[in-house]
């Protein structure tokens, strides 16, 4: 039988590429933009390995969601452990979670969300947050148990944390710091193999939650030297992490076209993509990018466990080191059709319209140049690019008006519309009852809040020991006892009016979204968190 979709793909490409002038409609080729954006910065001193913050700008990076073959990053890091010798090879493992939008985003739309994005050994395995990892496939949980529920007063989705709809530039903070919640073990699965102490905790600091959220069980990390024991010892279960850590911005598609005139002259049309600036200001990207020691939090709230005075939780600015930041950097977004080879792949000519720009020693972010599109809070990149060749004789796209774009190209003509899903698939978790979700169970729920991006949360509030994650990580009862103590500890000193990560010196800070907001119920105050079992469309 004849490949029908495959005749039609070929006929279009045959009117893009060769139609006289003149001829009907033309029909342009589908194509992407992608690509990085490179943040050189200072290095730090080797023994701030506990842990970084960093503030990061929250915005639409396209004025109308695409649809799920879109997927990017905004600003972010990935943090390694750090080693005393060479790195061991081929042990990929790491956490690079942040700001964005997935091609498994069910309940996307123009606000990103942010996943914690912990890679388990060569991504055998990784963990978005409480209840989301590789695939969603519960008889075979890849993550899906790594990521434990700290607070007791957000709730964290399936589908990546909600940040507040029409968020447009505000400052993200976020960080990762070790805390003492369990002991290291001798033992790993009932095997000679060694889990270490570290719980690597997510910090927040946004205008409406400040403080630590979800952390990653040490087992996420140990489990994969089950099978290579020539690697115990090497993850972040018990190494700190490497303080100097790239920052970029990691673009996989954003949706374009390309197009041929009469003469045989390409030209390509990007979807909108937008960036913070407003007029007469600059608007901060990146800033206090933070590396600390261990006397920032560790060491207290180690003490503190031990029956020392109680530890507040404000992570200490004065055991920190400050990555600065100069006027520098780089950029390899590209334009070209599916399935291009990437040294076939032209690159945007991106100075042309931004430049890298250290706005303060500790703050990063661009001067746009009168190629962009000036709004009250973003700037739109130009949309209309035409193949050309450089000096070397290398080709590149150069910037250009939409007046000049000829219009057999049928570029002017290419839409950009916002693609939703009518009713996309629900997260459900196990409902058996002899599964890590109803033995032992909830103490109250179901609840539901409904989200931002309109979809809805299902959740249930458990004993801070008993939630599937802990039940799943490696634990005796006692040991899972032992954690609850010490989080007994954290939700009563450790409240919401308080600050931990240190203050951003600019900008105003984004709010998650109020949804997730929530208030433990009476007589649940302490030791207990909320765990969302379901996230939907209203039924």
């Amino acid at each position: 039988m004849p490949n029908v979709a495959f005749r039609a793909a070929v006929c279009a490409a045959l009117l893009l590429w060769s139609s006289p002038a003149g001829a009907a409609d033309p029909v342009p080729q589908k194509a992407e933009m992608a690509g990085y954006l490179l943040v050189p910065h200072d290095k730090v001193d080797a023994r701030y390995n506990a842990g970084f913050s960093m503030y990061v700008a929250a915005w639409p990076l396209l004025k109308n969601y695409p649809g799920p073959e879109f997927q990017s990053g905004l600003f972010g890091t990935w943090m390694f452990a750090q080693y005393d010798g060479p790195k061991p090879e081929k042990a990929y493992s790491d956490i690079e979670g942040g700001l964005g939008w997935w091609r498994d985003t069910r309940f996307a739309t123009e606000t990103p969300k942010f996943i914690t994005g912990g890679v388990a050994l060569n991504f055998v395995e990784w963990a978005n947050g409480p209840g989301a990892g590789k695939g969603r496939d519960w008889k075979n949980p890849k993550g899906h148990y790594a990521v434990a529920q700290l607070s007791p007063r957000v709730l964290w989705p399936p589908d990546g944390l909600n940040l507040k709809q029409g968020t447009s530039g505000e400052l993200f903070g976020y960080g990762y710091l070790p805390l003492p919640l369990t002991a290291g073990k001798k033992t790993t699965a009932g095997k000679d193999v060694p889990t270490g102490d570290q719980s690597w905790t997510l910090f927040l600091n946004t205008g409406n939650f400040k403080g630590p959220v979800a952390f990653f069980v040490p087992h996420f990390w140990s489990k994969p030297t089950l099978d290579r024991p020539d690697l115990v010892g090497k993850f972040l279960d018990a190494r700190p992490s490497e303080p100097n850590k790239a920052i970029q911005m990691e673009t996989q598609h954003v949706p374009a076209f390309i197009g041929k005139d009469a003469k045989g002259d390409t030209y390509a049309r990007v979807a909108p993509t937008q960036f913070p600036g407003k007029p007469g200001a600059d608007a901060p990207l990146i800033h206090r990018v933070t590396a600390y020691g261990r006397a920032a939090l560790w060491d207290g709230v180690q003490a503190w466990f031990e029956g020392g005075k109680v530890a507040t939780g404000t992570i200490d600015p004065k055991a920190a080191a400050v990555h600065t930041f100069e006027s520098k950097g780089g950029a390899t977004w590209r334009i070209y059709p599916p399935n291009t080879e990437r040294d076939n792949r032209a690159p945007l000519v991106w100075n042309s319209f931004a430049t890298p720009a250290a706005l303060d020693e500790t703050t990063y972010g661009y001067k746009w140049g009168d190629a962009v599109t000036r709004g009250d809070a973003l700037v739109t990149l130009p949309e209309y690019y035409k193949l050309e060749k450089d000096k070397k004789d290398k080709q590149r796209w150069a910037v250009v008006s939409a007046k000049d774009v000829p219009a057999e190209t049928g570029l002017a003509k290419a839409e950009f519309p916002r693609r939703r899903a009518a009713k996309p698939q629900p997260y459900v978790t196990p409902d058996d009852a002899g599964s890590s979700w109803k033995k032992p169970g909830p103490a109250a729920g179901p609840f539901e809040a409904k989200l931002g991006d309109g979809s809805v949360v299902t959740y249930y509030w458990y004993r801070f020991a008993d939630q599937p994650a802990l039940l799943n990580a490696d634990l005796t009862d006692a040991e899972r006892e032992a954690i609850q103590k010490r989080v007994e500890l954290l939700h009563k000193s450790w409240t919401k009016d308080r600050e931990y990560l240190p203050r951003p010196t600019v900008g105003k800070l984004a709010d998650l979204d109020p949804a997730v907001l929530v208030t433990p119920p009476k007589g649940l105050e302490i030791g207990y968190v909320p765990i969302v079992s379901r996230q939907g469309m209203k039924e």
